[in-house]
């Protein structure tokens, strides 16, 4: 790892777990960070995104990618851009790894879905099950529950989108257990963390999009920053078949979103002189980020993808069926716990708001498969229009 700058998070100046370590934090060559990291990639939660969806519900390509992949991917650029700007790696890694765990089945259809039945009992909100899923569910270890992740970690996967004003009640559950300064910004690792999520996302959603016929690359060239990256990798490669290099467009486009958030965050942190990760957390405003221009051209990009994939009639018809399974398994379970297995069953109380959120808890968890195969079995083979 290469030296770390002044207002980097230091793994030796932590403010350490919610639990003590049996037979203390350093247990062979791993710092505090790499083994956060190593938890997150052997939890339970973390094997299942890669039957979760990214874009495309339940694919049936091998070729597209899920939850798990997307997140290998965020943390790869996640760790090379640390590694640049004298932050973290190991921190930048495990927040990127994690980010996501919180996603229920069906992405956001399925969010929305748990929403609007815990609509009278607080809401779902993913990054706070991120939170819970990491502090609460995951019991891995005999003396305490959850994967006893560092504060640090803990208040990147709470803030890496900025300060949490209005906490929702999971997320005001965990801050109350392990306080995680909410109202202040996160670190550097964190607000990395999130910005790589964004330029994985804006550019490995248009391969997939390509790869299902979902976009054309003649679409694609009315966005300005797809059209400029397209015209310097035809100027490199003037003879080779347009089919050849759309792979090369998103490779080119993920180097200069990259590029711009190195140099627009050094110029961030050079302004506003902080020097200790400390200074960073009240800064008062975000400083890992794009260029003004790259962010103009970043949202402009969003815009096209929403309009043109998110929101493809196909999609869309996917996102109502999937929305259709969870409510409907929420419901069925709601009526009848027995339905769950053993070890849901039987913790499921009658009492609200405790009973719809553990049932939500159980669907969260659920890959796409899973969440299929259960409504099957309980509502048969439905056709969906």
């Amino acid at each position: 790892m290469t030296r770390l700058a002044s207002y980097a998070s230091h793994p030796g100046h932590s403010r350490g777990r919610l639990h003590a370590e049996p037979g203390g934090e350093i247990r062979g060559p791993r710092d505090m960070f790499q083994r956060d990291r190593d938890r997150i990639i052997h939890s339970i939660s973390f094997r299942r995104l890669r039957h979760k969806t990214q874009v495309f519900v339940s694919p049936d390509g091998d070729h597209f990618r899920v939850r798990l992949t997307h997140s290998l991917e965020v943390a790869q650029i996640g760790r090379t851009t640390a590694r640049t700007l004298g932050l973290n790696e190991d921190l930048t890694e495990a927040l990127c790894l994690a980010h996501d765990i919180g996603h229920p089945p069906f992405g956001h259809a399925g969010e929305d879905a748990l929403e609007a039945a815990l609509d009278e009992q607080g809401g779902f909100d993913h990054n706070a099950h991120t939170l819970r899923t990491l502090m609460q569910l995951e019991s891995p270890y005999p003396l305490f529950r959850g994967l006893n992740l560092s504060w640090e970690m803990l208040e990147g996967l709470a803030k890496h989108n900025g300060p949490v004003d209005h906490p929702g009640w999971a997320m005001r559950e965990v801050d109350a257990l392990f306080p995680l300064d909410l109202s202040s910004h996160a670190s550097l690792e964190a607000q990395l963390a999130a910005i790589s999520d964004d330029i994985a996302y804006d550019n490995h959603d248009i391969d997939d999009g390509l790869r299902a016929g979902l976009l054309t690359l003649d679409q694609l060239l009315a966005v300005p920053l797809v059209k400029m990256s397209w015209d310097r990798v035809r100027a490199r490669y003037p003879d080779v078949p347009e089919d050849r290099l759309l792979r090369e467009l998103v490779r080119e486009q993920i180097g200069v979103m990259a590029n711009d958030l190195i140099a627009a965050t050094r110029a961030n942190i050079a302004q506003s002189g902080v020097e200790t990760v400390e200074e960073v957390r009240q800064a008062g405003r975000a400083l890992v980020g794009f260029s003004p221009e790259m962010a103009a051209q970043e949202r402009e990009l969003k815009r096209f993808m929403y309009a043109t994939l998110y929101h493809h009639p196909e999609q869309l018809a996917a996102a109502a069926r999937a929305r259709v399974i969870v409510t409907d398994l929420f419901r069925a379970y709601h009526e009848r716990p027995d339905l769950m297995p053993p070890e849901w069953r039987d913790d499921c109380v009658r009492e609200e708001p405790r009973r719809s959120r553990h049932i939500a808890d159980f669907i969260a968890g659920m890959t796409d498969r899973y969440a299929e195969k259960r409504h099957a079995e309980i509502f048969g083979e439905v056709t969906f229009a």
